[in-house]
């Protein structure tokens, strides 16, 4: 059964990076984010330093007893970066429309 754990998260990090290549390269943005997003380098950036930070949070941070105690904390930072990113790279929100009198 951890197999399979271990094995969906290894696809769910490579689909993330894979997208963060491919709107680094100006090609695609997943429709879900398409409308929101207005930089799309940044926002693919972002999604590879996510993508890097989970597979070390998740990945090599059990490594911390073997004297790599930075590399759980490290991992963290960067996904919590890359997700700071990518908030950056989308549109702000607009306030909801008020009824005026008239």
């Amino acid at each position: 059964m951890h197999m399979f754990f271990v094995v969906a998260a290894v696809l769910a990090v490579t689909f993330m990076a894979v997208l963060g290549v491919l709107a680094v390269a100006g090609v695609w943005v997943p429709p879900v984010a398409r409308r929101r997003v207005l930089r799309r380098r940044l926002w693919g950036y972002g999604a590879l330093v996510n993508a890097v930070g989970l597979g070390l949070f998740m990945f090599l941070g059990p490594l911390a007893d073997a004297g790599l105690e930075f590399l759980p904390g490290l991992g963290w930072c960067l996904w919590m970066g890359g997700m700071a990113a990518q908030l950056l790279a989308q549109r702000p929100g607009r306030p909801a429309p008020t009824k005026t009198a008239s």
